[in-house]
């Protein structure tokens, strides 16, 4: 196969975990004889700096031209200021906005050698495998909105959504519920919420399409406490565009850390931008220790998703979980008795495991 990827590493780590991901997508490259041709561009922070926008017509046209998009992360300090118009994360919204990637994929799934590092009883850990599809390109981040100004200290932001929005990240949901343990689980805040209550009347439609699917609904608030209580109980989590954002993040918890997660954007056809749910992470940029794996992960999803290589992406996730389990880990994963290194060093080895597996097979033919 033949395909064009779009890399944008952003800010902070995001050029970190991008050329690690990109490592292991070449490693897939030459084990499947594959060929990937990578196209760097702008967005966020760096091209603010560069080009005095956070989204570059330049990198949208880049984008519009591939068969996926690998992405790091934006923002950071030097750009933090409320008082500023123009923001790294304006870049990626206008991402999402301009490719109409509506759909947002983030699975959690526990590793088992790893519930050492999760706060979480292991006992609630067990058999966690579930999916957050998060509506992305409408609700309260592209609704109506006032800027508080000196003159002014009001603002607002609106939550507004149609039907015909609802409908389709609705299908999606239980269509991957149907692949799955057939279970959607819609999280709102319907006894409070305009438009949870419409989310309610619309998604109990789209289940109607769907008999084969469980479906229930949960407010948010309870999701919250239900995802740390019982977490195995949840197979597919379909919610707004905030409420996803905030409950994938606490749902890192449950896999020791943000940099474990990965995470597709979708829209209509098979093109999707790929990236991990953690931030820029400032704090750590430069110092070669952080979690390549959320990125990774996403690189497995865009095998997956885009370019139709199933048995590619199960490569990469075993690589994953083989280096995991012989015990290496980055500070942020490492507990007592496992083997702290970098992002290089866990790089190599997952790339080293995706080689030794090809070789195998190879072998035993």
């Amino acid at each position: 196969m033949d395909a064009r990827i779009v890399v944008l590493p952003g800010d902070g780590v995001g050029s970190e975990v991008v050329a690690a991901a990109v490592e292991v997508l070449k490693a897939i490259a030459e084990r499947y004889d594959h060929r990937f041709t990578f196209v760097e561009a702008l967005i966020g922070g760096a091209a603010i700096d560069a080009v005095g926008s956070p989204f570059p017509e330049k990198s949208l046209a880049a984008c519009r031209s591939a068969d996926a998009v690998l992405l790091g992360a934006v923002g950071g300090p030097a750009w933090a200021d409320p008082g500023e118009t123009i923001r790294p994360e304006q870049g990626l919204l206008a991402l999402r906005r301009e490719l109409d990637l509506f759909a947002n994929l983030r699975p959690v799934r526990v590793i088992p050698c790893l519930s050492d590092a999760s706060p979480i009883r292991s006992d609630r850990l067990a058999g966690i495998d579930l999916l957050i599809v998060r509506e992305l390109t409408s609700g309260i981040y592209f609704g109506r909105r006032r800027e508080a100004t000196s003159a002014h200290r009001k603002a607002y932001d609106t939550m507004e959504y149609t039907e015909g929005e609802i409908q389709r990240i609705a299908h999606v949901a239980f269509r991957l519920a149907a692949e799955r343990r057939g279970k959607v689980t819609l999280v709102d805040k319907a006894n409070v919420l305009a438009c949870s209550r419409l989310w309610r009347q619309v998604v109990a439609d789209v289940a109607s399409e769907h008999p084969e699917v469980n479906y229930e609904t949960i407010l948010v608030d309870a999701a919250a406490m239900y995802l740390i209580q019982r977490p195995g109980d949840f197979d597919v989590l379909l919610t707004a565009n905030m409420f996803g954002d905030i409950l994938a993040d606490e749902a890192s918890v449950l896999c020791g850390s943000m940099g474990m997660l990965p995470s597709a954007s979708l829209g209509s056809g098979p093109f999707g931008v790929y990236e991990p749910i953690h931030g820029s992470a400032p704090d750590i940029a430069g110092c070669g220790t952080v979690n390549p794996i959320a990125t990774i992960l996403s690189a497995a999803m865009l095998l997956r998703y885009s370019l139709a290589l199933p048995n590619e992406a199960a490569t990469v996730e075993s690589a994953v979980e083989e280096v995991l389990e012989n015990g290496y880990r980055t500070p942020d994963i490492a507990t007592g008795g496992t083997i702290t290194i970098g992002t290089e060093g866990l790089t190599e080895r997952i790339v080293a495991s995706i080689h030794e597996e090809g070789k195998e097979s190879k072998d035993a033919k």
